[in-house]
């Protein structure tokens, strides 16, 4: 694999990109915990790549024995862990961040996309071909399965609001996010038919949200990335200053503590990192 690491300089306070990582294959997930940045890539089966979140450097590779196909990274601090889904194999690996790293897995719902930590410190795991979401506690053990509605028939991923509320994205005949309740009811979405105006999107893939609770959404076959409001009623674009722009913007997180966004592309194949970003609603980065 080739990874290259550019560096942006500037002389500004203002939200800008910083860094651009290039490698050779489609970056699927991207996560981060204290100084490390953890990407997956479409080529790198059985192995999660570890970068320094100072320098950019590439530090080392985890192996996680039987990976396949993943869509999802997400990094627990109270468990010192990191998950990946497998949609290959409909599992969820849990590797230990301490010691020998040590891997286990257990089985989940069919096609596991986007998962996340939530606020009780479970895993949220998104079961794409089932259209339904799993909670597990870290060791596996399931705790609720909540099924979406008929009409949400491809969801990617969610993420959730300080009230409990969870935002999801998904494609089908309507390409939306949509705002569900702590009872598991749609009560708001953003979006329809797949299109290119603001009031449409093209493939909603990877979401983050910010400390105000505006979304974040990588509009993956729009080549941009959307800022909704917490009640998905306004939307703008991020107009990101990268070569080229967004090339397939697929997933996204959000470094509340650094204010620093991370956007992985499948074309384009770079790790987009963007510093200095408070909250969503600045127009240019």
């Amino acid at each position: 694999m080739i990874i290259m690491v550019y560096f942006v300089d500037t002389t500004s306070n203002a939200p800008m990109v910083s860094h651009v990582i290039s490698g050779d294959a489609k970056v699927t997930a991207v996560t981060s915990l204290g100084d490390d940045v953890f990407v997956l890539r479409y080529k790198s089966s059985h192995q999660v790549e570890v970068y320094d979140a100072v320098t950019f450097t590439l530090q080392r590779r985890l192996s996680v024995p039987g990976l396949g196909f993943s869509l999802g990274l997400a990094a627990c601090a109270s468990n010192k862990c990191l998950y990946a889904s497998d949609y290959s194999n409909d599992h969820v690996h849990r590797v230990e961040l301490s010691g020998n790293n040590a891997v286990t897995k257990w089985s989940v719902g069919h096609g596991p996309a986007g998962l996340i930590v939530n606020s009780a410190e479970n895993t949220l795991v998104v079961i794409r071909d089932e259209r339904k979401l799993q909670e597990f506690t870290t060791y596996g053990n399931l705790l609720q399965t909540i099924q979406l509605q008929p009409d949400i028939e491809f969801p990617r991923q969610v993420v959730e609001l300080s009230n409990g509320q969870l935002m999801i994205s998904h494609i089908g005949r309507n390409h939306r996010v949509c705002l569900w309740d702590v009872s598991g009811t749609a009560v708001q979405s953003y979006g329809g038919s797949p299109g290119s105006y603001l009031t449409n999107m093209h493939y909603p893939a990877g979401l983050a949200v910010d400390k105000n609770e505006n979304i974040l959404v990588a509009d993956m076959s729009n080549n941009r990335l959307l800022v909704l409001d917490r009640l998905l009623t306004s939307a703008h674009e991020m107009s990101v200053a990268v070569v080229g722009g967004p090339n397939n913007p697929f997933s996204v997180w959000y470094d509340k503590s650094r204010g620093r966004l991370y956007v992985g592309e499948l074309d384009g194949q770079r790790l987009i990192i963007i510093d200095h970003l408070k909250d969503f609603n600045a127009s240019q980065v």
